[in-house]
């Protein structure tokens, strides 16, 4: 009998800790966006996956979304860019384009460069906040950190928590591990762009942004 109550209760704990966990992961994705007007604009900004090295400038994931949204995505992509270089110049791109949202893809060289967590998320946080000083809302694109099998950096959540920007964090990592999707090492091919858009094209809508 005494076998069998501990049983019950370690189900139990095991079942409560299951709900707990479902429960953190749904408040993760429920940040909302404002939903963007037909003639608003959209600023990709990011280093060289938002540029699409590897295939031709149509075939990039901006010039992607375009096509899916229906909206102008203007590309913001410089390569080999890291996050403390992206901070420097993302205020002079939000005055001269004016977007209404900011797709932030960011700090990929960041890992590669192995420069310290803690400054990648703080540069990442300071362009939230640049961001939506000047009324822009943001969509935040995680990056995977190295390893054989890696996973999207801790740092990306945390900052969508603390600043309540959606986050799209499976996409890239899971593309990063697929050799059919790559042109290269670091690089998506055509079809791993299309992925790209096509994913951050449902983050869009299910945050509210688009219809």
């Amino acid at each position: 009998m005494a076998r069998q109550a501990v049983r019950h209760m370690v189900r139990r704990i095991g079942f409560s800790w299951i709900i707990l966990l479902a429960l953190t992961l749904s408040a993760c994705s429920d940040y909302k966006l404002p939903p963007l007007a037909e003639e608003a604009k959209i600023l990709a900004f990011g280093d060289s996956l938002t540029v699409g090295v590897g295939v031709s400038p149509a075939q990039s994931y901006p010039a992607v979304l375009e096509k899916l949204s229906g909206r102008v995505v203007i590309n913001s992509g410089v390569s080999g860019e890291t996050s403390e270089q992206g901070l420097s110049r993302l205020k002079e791109e939000l005055q001269r384009h004016q977007p209404a949202l900011l797709i932030l893809l960011e700090g990929g060289n960041d890992v590669l460069k192995n420069v310290s967590p803690e400054t990648v998320e703080a540069n990442l946080g300071k362009m939230i906040r640049v961001a939506k000083d000047q009324g822009v809302s943001v969509l935040l694109v995680g990056v995977p950190e190295k390893g054989v099998f890696p996973d999207t950096a801790d740092w990306y959540e945390s900052l969508s928590d603390e600043y309540e920007v959606p986050l799209e964090n499976d996409i890239v990592a899971d593309l990063m591990g697929r050799l059919t999707m790559k042109s290269d090492y670091v690089h998506f091919n055509r079809a791993g762009y299309q992925a790209l858009a096509e994913a951050i094209y449902k983050k869009l809508k299910e945050a509210g942004a688009l219809e």
